[in-house]
């Protein structure tokens, strides 16, 4: 049936043409439809999957950084598998975006724009100016100036070598005997081809940063730079040398605080002439007053030993008198024997080392005594947000008040379940872990000084594990003995929060000038100055 406001055209061809022409736009109705089902089914997927990410994002959030009851706990490595979930969750959302915004072309939704955080006022900022075309129309008018929207985006020049070149003139005096020339300046390599600088970048990238002298010698590579990995080591142990009275004054500095914290962590050693590796350890000291009010700088020392006997832990501590905060690690209750006397250190116990065990059974959803002693726990950490930094007075008064009540109830759940439960199961190991341990847990709640766990010296400790990691193994007795003391270095200015690299770079370049030691204390991390 033909529309009545169409006309046919008598010619042939003509009619033809408009067929074709009805044919093509036909066509393109169609293709169109076609899309916009397509657009219609990918915005489907895209939301549903947006949707499931975002939900376990949300979830993650919670676990996280969220109240204390909804944590339920966490630990170290848990901490980490989070942040690389979180990662890859939101890469894996904005890649959904990506593909949502190409499919839309010219019609995708533009967001309203989102506030953000300055960058750093000390990056260099590069002003580039982009005025508008000058057309056939503009020619003969005068412009004004009337405004101008401006925009950052952070940029990189990658790191790159250079080569410090140095000539020393020699002058002779006319008709005179003798030649003058300024003295060669003092390196810390001496006779090496690094500068301070170069030292420091490498034994930051390798101590702070994770990437052993294998992976850097294929990085400098790239550039065209050969460093082998062995000459690279060799500057490692000069400067391990050189840091050396830096790393005892801070474990010296350490052990005349009120309270330290203890850890050790193993460390893969190269056993000479058998090509295998053997257990040592890692030994980490940790000082921070600032949780009870103290103002010094926080600090932490490492020691390398070859065992985790507690003759290590007594001939490291062999002069201190205080409080030492430790996991349950027996080899510390050498220095807590009722022999010692007045020379005695008071132990003191770690509730997350507690809570740990009762957070395994829990998630496996295994006891419900575990759950409930998580949720009781909570409460816990919960008075202490809110006495971090006080006063130790003001924190055992809050204890007392809160906490103290809170841990009776725990020993006598435990103590109850105990008898009821059988001794080989998990949850009856967890338990005599705890009540075994209740002097030194208890301890937290009468002083004021004492933390209700030893993470500050847990947080230390683990960059040390992803070296370890990374790095197979420390290489010798040697190599671990460098290894302890150019990390206490470089941890110590991190807790300080000053940039590792810099730091180190001044420091080397004043030891190189025969920086004496009696002004050891400006030389420290907190004493930087850029």
């Amino acid at each position: 049936m033909t529309p009545p406001d169409l006309t046919l055209p008598d010619d042939i061809d003509a009619l033809k043409a408009m067929v074709l022409a009805m044919v093509e736009k036909a066509a393109r109705a169609e293709a169109l439809e076609a899309e916009n089902a397509g657009l219609k089914a990918l915005n489907a997927t895209a939301a549903e999957r947006i949707a499931r990410l975002t939900s376990i994002l949300k979830a993650l959030e919670r676990a996280r950084f969220g109240k204390r009851s909804e944590k339920l706990g966490s630990d170290a490595a848990g901490d980490e598998q989070q942040a690389f979930v979180f990662d890859e969750i939101e890469t894996g959302i904005a890649a959904i975006q990506a593909q949502l915004d190409k499919a839309r072309g010219s019609d995708k939704v533009k967001r309203t724009p989102r506030p953000r955080k300055a960058f750093a006022p000390h990056l260099e900022r590069i002003e580039v100016v982009i005025e508008p075309d000058e057309l056939a129309e503009h020619e003969g008018k005068q412009k004004i100036l009337i405004g101008e929207d401006v925009s950052e985006r952070l940029d990189v020049t990658p790191a790159k070598f250079r080569v410090i070149v140095t000539r020393r003139p020699k002058y002779a005096f006319k008709n005179e005997d003798g030649v003058i020339q300024a003295p060669a300046p003092a390196h810390l390599i001496e006779s090496g081809i690094p500068t301070e600088a170069l030292v420091a970048q490498i034994a930051v990238s390798k101590y702070a940063d994770g990437l052993p002298l294998y992976r850097q010698e294929a990085i400098y590579a790239r550039d065209k730079v050969e460093l082998d990995r062995s000459l690279m080591a060799q500057w490692m142990g000069k400067l391990g040398f050189e840091l050396e009275p830096l790393a005892g004054y801070i474990l010296a500095l350490i052990k005349q605080g009120d309270r330290i914290f203890a850890d050790e962590t193993t460390l893969p050693t190269l056993a000479p002439g058998s090509g295998r590796t053997k257990t040592a350890y890692l030994w980490a000291y940790a000082r921070d007053d600032r949780t009870f009010g103290g103002n010094g700088p926080p600090l932490v020392a490492y020691r390398f030993e070859d065992s985790r006997s507690g003759d290590c832990v007594a001939r490291h501590l062999d002069d201190y008198r205080g409080i030492l905060q430790v996991d349950g690690y027996a080899a510390y209750n050498r220095l807590a024997r009722s022999d010692r006397g007045n020379d005695a250190v008071m132990l003191a116990g770690c509730w997350s080392h507690v809570r740990r065990k009762f957070y395994e059974l829990h998630i496996n959803d295994s006891a419900r005594l575990a759950t409930t002693t998580i949720e009781r726990m909570t409460r816990l950490w919960a008075v202490e947000e809110t006495v971090r930094g006080q006063d130790p007075a003001v924190r055992a008064a809050a204890r007392q008040e809160t906490s103290a009540t809170i841990v009776a109830e725990l020993f006598n759940l435990w103590e109850d379940a105990l008898a009821r439960i059988s001794g080989k199961s998990k949850l009856a190991e967890a338990i005599r872990y705890a009540t075994a341990r209740r002097a030194t847990l208890e301890r937290f709640l009468t002083d004021g000084r004492i933390e209700i766990d030893s993470n500050i010296v847990e947080r230390a400790i683990r960059p040390q594990t992803i070296t370890r990691k990374n790095a197979l193994f420390a290489g010798s007795d040697g190599g671990g003995r460098t290894w302890a003391t150019i990390a206490t270095l470089i941890t110590t200015a991190k807790m300080n929060n000053v940039d590792p690299l810099a730091w180190l770079t001044q420091t080397l370049e004043r030891i190189a000038n025969g920086w004496p030691n009696s002004k050891i204390d400006a030389l420290m991390p907190w004493n930087y100055n850029a």
